[in-house]
Protein backbone atom coordinates (compact mmCIF):
# COMPACT_ATOMS: atom_id res chain seq x y z
CA UNK A 1 0.00 0.00 0.00
CA UNK A 2 2.33 2.60 0.78
CA UNK A 3 4.42 1.55 -2.50
CA UNK A 4 1.22 2.41 -4.14
CA UNK A 5 0.73 6.04 -2.62
CA UNK A 6 4.53 6.57 -3.10
CA UNK A 7 3.83 5.89 -6.92
CA UNK A 8 0.65 8.05 -7.02
CA UNK A 9 2.22 10.96 -5.44
CA UNK A 10 5.47 10.48 -7.67
CA UNK A 11 2.73 10.72 -10.60
CA UNK A 12 0.89 13.07 -8.77
CA UNK A 13 4.09 15.58 -9.09
CA UNK A 14 5.16 14.42 -12.49
CA UNK A 15 1.64 15.71 -13.56
CA UNK A 16 2.21 19.02 -11.76
CA UNK A 17 5.43 19.97 -12.86
CA UNK A 18 4.20 19.17 -16.34
CA UNK A 19 1.11 21.36 -16.23
CA UNK A 20 2.86 24.33 -14.67
CA UNK A 21 5.74 23.96 -17.18
CA UNK A 22 3.09 23.87 -20.26
CA UNK A 23 1.40 26.95 -18.86
CA UNK A 24 4.67 28.89 -18.79
CA UNK A 25 5.33 27.49 -22.53
CA UNK A 26 1.96 28.26 -23.53
CA UNK A 27 2.09 31.66 -22.26
CA UNK A 28 5.14 33.29 -23.70
CA UNK A 29 3.95 31.09 -27.04
CA UNK A 30 0.89 33.02 -27.01
CA UNK A 31 2.30 36.72 -25.82
CA UNK A 32 4.91 36.07 -28.83
CA UNK A 33 2.09 35.23 -31.43
CA UNK A 34 0.16 38.56 -30.16
CA UNK A 35 3.32 40.78 -30.60
CA UNK A 36 4.15 39.69 -34.28
CA UNK A 37 0.93 39.35 -35.56
CA UNK A 38 -0.12 43.35 -37.05
CA UNK A 39 -3.03 43.43 -39.11
CA UNK A 40 -3.24 45.12 -42.17
CA UNK A 41 -5.27 47.30 -43.46
CA UNK A 42 -5.52 45.99 -47.11
CA UNK A 43 -9.02 44.77 -48.25
CA UNK A 44 -8.56 41.26 -50.45
CA UNK A 45 -11.74 40.34 -51.99
CA UNK A 46 -11.99 37.16 -53.60
CA UNK A 47 -15.41 38.08 -56.35
CA UNK A 48 -17.49 34.66 -56.56
CA UNK A 49 -20.09 36.28 -58.63
CA UNK A 50 -18.56 33.48 -61.96
CA UNK A 51 -20.46 30.88 -60.26
CA UNK A 52 -23.07 30.51 -62.86
CA UNK A 53 -19.97 29.98 -65.57
CA UNK A 54 -18.49 27.19 -63.51
CA UNK A 55 -19.38 23.67 -63.44
CA UNK A 56 -19.98 22.09 -60.02
CA UNK A 57 -16.22 20.34 -59.93
CA UNK A 58 -14.55 23.82 -60.69
CA UNK A 59 -16.80 25.17 -57.64
CA UNK A 60 -15.72 22.45 -55.41
CA UNK A 61 -12.27 23.34 -56.33
CA UNK A 62 -12.61 26.89 -55.91
CA UNK A 63 -14.08 26.11 -52.77
CA UNK A 64 -10.44 24.43 -51.71
CA UNK A 65 -9.01 27.00 -52.71
CA UNK A 66 -11.07 29.87 -50.67
CA UNK A 67 -10.10 27.22 -47.73
CA UNK A 68 -6.88 28.04 -47.99
CA UNK A 69 -6.84 31.55 -48.47
CA UNK A 70 -8.68 31.76 -45.14
CA UNK A 71 -5.94 29.46 -43.46
CA UNK A 72 -3.77 31.62 -44.28
CA UNK A 73 -4.98 35.16 -43.71
CA UNK A 74 -5.57 33.40 -40.07
CA UNK A 75 -1.81 32.57 -39.39
CA UNK A 76 -0.09 35.35 -41.49
CA UNK A 77 2.33 38.38 -39.72
CA UNK A 78 0.22 40.67 -41.50
CA UNK A 79 -3.38 39.49 -41.80
CA UNK A 80 -5.74 41.37 -44.58
CA UNK A 81 -9.76 42.21 -44.29
CA UNK A 82 -10.83 39.35 -45.95
CA UNK A 83 -13.81 39.47 -48.26
CA UNK A 84 -16.10 37.26 -50.31
CA UNK A 85 -18.69 38.95 -52.50
CA UNK A 86 -21.63 37.59 -54.47
CA UNK A 87 -21.73 34.29 -52.02
CA UNK A 88 -24.38 32.35 -53.12
CA UNK A 89 -25.37 29.64 -55.67
CA UNK A 90 -23.44 26.85 -56.19
CA UNK A 91 -20.21 27.47 -54.11
CA UNK A 92 -22.55 28.84 -51.40
CA UNK A 93 -24.44 25.16 -51.55
CA UNK A 94 -20.52 23.27 -51.86
CA UNK A 95 -19.69 24.78 -48.43
CA UNK A 96 -22.96 23.98 -46.85
CA UNK A 97 -22.21 20.60 -48.23
CA UNK A 98 -18.26 20.39 -47.41
CA UNK A 99 -18.44 21.43 -43.60
CA UNK A 100 -21.77 23.98 -42.29
CA UNK A 101 -18.23 25.60 -40.24
CA UNK A 102 -17.69 28.17 -42.63
CA UNK A 103 -20.40 30.02 -41.01
CA UNK A 104 -18.85 30.64 -38.04
CA UNK A 105 -15.01 32.07 -39.65
CA UNK A 106 -13.88 34.57 -38.18
CA UNK A 107 -11.84 37.66 -39.25
CA UNK A 108 -13.49 37.49 -42.83
CA UNK A 109 -16.54 39.41 -44.39
CA UNK A 110 -18.71 36.92 -45.95
CA UNK A 111 -21.27 38.86 -48.06
CA UNK A 112 -23.64 37.66 -50.74
CA UNK A 113 -24.25 41.72 -52.23
CA UNK A 114 -21.54 42.31 -55.19
CA UNK A 115 -18.05 43.87 -54.61
CA UNK A 116 -19.22 47.33 -56.16
CA UNK A 117 -21.94 47.42 -53.74
CA UNK A 118 -19.64 47.16 -50.44
CA UNK A 119 -16.77 49.45 -51.50
CA UNK A 120 -16.51 52.66 -53.28
CA UNK A 121 -15.01 52.39 -56.75
CA UNK A 122 -12.30 54.44 -56.49
CA UNK A 123 -10.86 52.17 -53.60
CA UNK A 124 -11.39 49.30 -55.91
CA UNK A 125 -8.41 47.57 -58.06
CA UNK A 126 -9.31 44.42 -60.20
CA UNK A 127 -5.99 42.03 -60.50
CA UNK A 128 -6.05 40.72 -63.87
CA UNK A 129 -3.69 39.23 -66.42
CA UNK A 130 -5.05 41.32 -69.06
CA UNK A 131 -4.46 44.61 -67.72
CA UNK A 132 -1.49 46.60 -69.14
CA UNK A 133 -0.67 48.44 -65.67
CA UNK A 134 1.58 46.71 -63.45
CA UNK A 135 0.85 46.25 -59.45
CA UNK A 136 4.83 47.93 -58.45
CA UNK A 137 3.50 48.82 -54.31
CA UNK A 138 0.07 47.55 -52.20
CA UNK A 139 -1.62 50.59 -51.45
CA UNK A 140 -3.20 49.25 -47.93
CA UNK A 141 -5.86 51.97 -48.58
CA UNK A 142 -7.38 49.71 -51.46
CA UNK A 143 -9.23 47.14 -51.86
CA UNK A 144 -7.38 44.55 -54.13
CA UNK A 145 -9.93 41.88 -56.24
CA UNK A 146 -9.39 38.58 -57.09
CA UNK A 147 -11.48 36.91 -59.53
CA UNK A 148 -12.87 33.38 -58.08
CA UNK A 149 -13.24 31.73 -61.37
CA UNK A 150 -12.00 28.58 -62.13
CA UNK A 151 -12.59 28.49 -65.77
CA UNK A 152 -9.64 26.24 -67.90
CA UNK A 153 -9.33 29.09 -70.04
CA UNK A 154 -12.80 29.62 -71.22
CA UNK A 155 -13.28 33.14 -69.70
CA UNK A 156 -9.98 34.77 -71.09
CA UNK A 157 -10.47 38.37 -70.37
CA UNK A 158 -13.54 38.61 -68.60
CA UNK A 159 -12.28 40.05 -65.01
CA UNK A 160 -10.34 42.81 -67.39
CA UNK A 161 -13.33 43.38 -69.06
CA UNK A 162 -15.34 43.36 -65.62
CA UNK A 163 -13.32 45.78 -64.21
CA UNK A 164 -13.62 48.39 -67.41
CA UNK A 165 -17.53 48.07 -67.78
CA UNK A 166 -17.26 49.00 -63.83
CA UNK A 167 -14.72 51.89 -64.75
CA UNK A 168 -12.07 50.73 -61.61
CA UNK A 169 -8.50 50.32 -61.75
CA UNK A 170 -6.81 47.17 -63.09
CA UNK A 171 -3.26 45.77 -62.77
CA UNK A 172 -1.60 42.58 -62.73
CA UNK A 173 1.29 41.42 -60.22
CA UNK A 174 4.41 42.19 -61.82
CA UNK A 175 5.21 38.35 -62.23
CA UNK A 176 6.75 38.85 -65.90
CA UNK A 177 9.61 41.06 -63.81
CA UNK A 178 10.73 38.58 -61.61
CA UNK A 179 9.97 35.25 -62.63
CA UNK A 180 10.80 32.89 -65.79
CA UNK A 181 8.38 29.60 -65.43
CA UNK A 182 8.61 26.51 -67.72
CA UNK A 183 4.54 26.18 -67.73
CA UNK A 184 1.75 28.77 -68.31
CA UNK A 185 2.12 31.97 -66.51
CA UNK A 186 -1.39 30.94 -64.58
CA UNK A 187 -1.85 31.50 -60.78
CA UNK A 188 -4.92 29.76 -58.68
CA UNK A 189 -7.20 31.82 -56.53
CA UNK A 190 -5.08 30.84 -53.07
CA UNK A 191 -1.32 31.33 -54.32
CA UNK A 192 -2.75 34.62 -55.49
CA UNK A 193 -3.92 35.60 -51.73
CA UNK A 194 -1.06 34.04 -50.87
CA UNK A 195 1.52 36.54 -52.94
CA UNK A 196 -0.04 39.22 -51.56
CA UNK A 197 0.16 38.01 -47.88
CA UNK A 198 3.75 37.29 -48.57
CA UNK A 199 4.58 40.41 -49.78
CA UNK A 200 3.30 42.61 -47.21
CA UNK A 201 5.22 40.48 -45.08
CA UNK A 202 8.66 40.82 -46.98
CA UNK A 203 8.21 44.23 -48.88
CA UNK A 204 9.81 42.10 -51.95
CA UNK A 205 7.97 40.89 -55.06
CA UNK A 206 10.68 38.05 -56.09
CA UNK A 207 11.07 37.12 -52.15
CA UNK A 208 7.21 36.64 -52.14
CA UNK A 209 6.71 34.77 -55.70
CA UNK A 210 9.18 32.47 -54.81
CA UNK A 211 7.78 31.85 -51.65
CA UNK A 212 4.36 31.20 -52.59
CA UNK A 213 4.98 29.71 -56.14
CA UNK A 214 4.63 25.98 -56.97
CA UNK A 215 7.99 23.94 -57.65
CA UNK A 216 6.50 21.64 -60.60
CA UNK A 217 5.90 24.86 -62.24
CA UNK A 218 9.67 25.24 -63.06
CA UNK A 219 9.95 29.00 -61.53
CA UNK A 220 13.11 30.70 -61.85
CA UNK A 221 14.31 33.88 -60.85
CA UNK A 222 15.27 36.83 -63.73
CA UNK A 223 18.45 38.19 -63.64
CA UNK A 224 19.28 41.71 -64.04
CA UNK A 225 19.66 41.26 -67.79
CA UNK A 226 16.05 40.10 -68.10
CA UNK A 227 17.03 36.78 -69.03
CA UNK A 228 16.99 33.65 -66.21
CA UNK A 229 19.84 31.77 -65.33
CA UNK A 230 21.51 28.67 -66.60
CA UNK A 231 22.42 27.64 -63.27
CA UNK A 232 20.01 29.02 -60.54
CA UNK A 233 20.84 28.76 -56.67
CA UNK A 234 18.06 30.15 -55.63
CA UNK A 235 15.86 27.53 -53.99
CA UNK A 236 12.30 26.85 -53.69
CA UNK A 237 11.96 25.00 -50.20
CA UNK A 238 9.48 27.38 -49.17
CA UNK A 239 7.30 26.53 -51.23
CA UNK A 240 7.61 22.87 -50.66
CA UNK A 241 3.98 22.92 -48.53
CA UNK A 242 1.93 24.29 -51.14
CA UNK A 243 2.47 21.24 -53.54
CA UNK A 244 -0.50 18.75 -51.91
CA UNK A 245 -2.99 22.01 -52.39
CA UNK A 246 -2.02 23.04 -55.25
CA UNK A 247 -2.33 19.88 -56.59
CA UNK A 248 -5.89 20.51 -55.70
CA UNK A 249 -6.59 22.72 -58.29
CA UNK A 250 -4.92 21.22 -60.86
CA UNK A 251 -2.69 22.38 -63.59
CA UNK A 252 -5.80 22.88 -65.99
CA UNK A 253 -8.06 24.09 -63.76
CA UNK A 254 -5.64 27.12 -62.39
CA UNK A 255 -7.66 30.25 -63.36
CA UNK A 256 -5.57 33.98 -62.56
CA UNK A 257 -3.48 34.80 -65.15
CA UNK A 258 -0.73 36.69 -63.83
CA UNK A 259 2.81 38.69 -65.04
CA UNK A 260 2.99 38.89 -68.63
CA UNK A 261 6.32 39.42 -69.54
CA UNK A 262 6.66 43.27 -69.13
CA UNK A 263 9.62 44.45 -70.70
CA UNK A 264 7.47 46.39 -72.79
CA UNK A 265 5.08 47.72 -70.44
CA UNK A 266 8.10 48.85 -68.64
CA UNK A 267 10.07 50.46 -71.38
Amino acid sequence: VSRQKRKEKRQKRKLERQAQLGQNVEGIACKKVRSEIHPSALRLIIDCSFDHLMLLRDVKKLNKQIRRCYSENRRAIHPVQFYLTSHDGQLKSNMDEYDKGWINWKDIHINSEHYKDLMKSEDLVYLTSDSPEVLRELDETKAYIIGGLVDHNHHKGITYKQALDLGIRHAQLPLGSFVKMNSRKVLAVNHVFEIILAYLEKKDWKEAFFSVLPQRKGAVPIDETGEAPTEVSFTLDEADHLLDSDSDSGDDAEQIELGKEQHNNDK
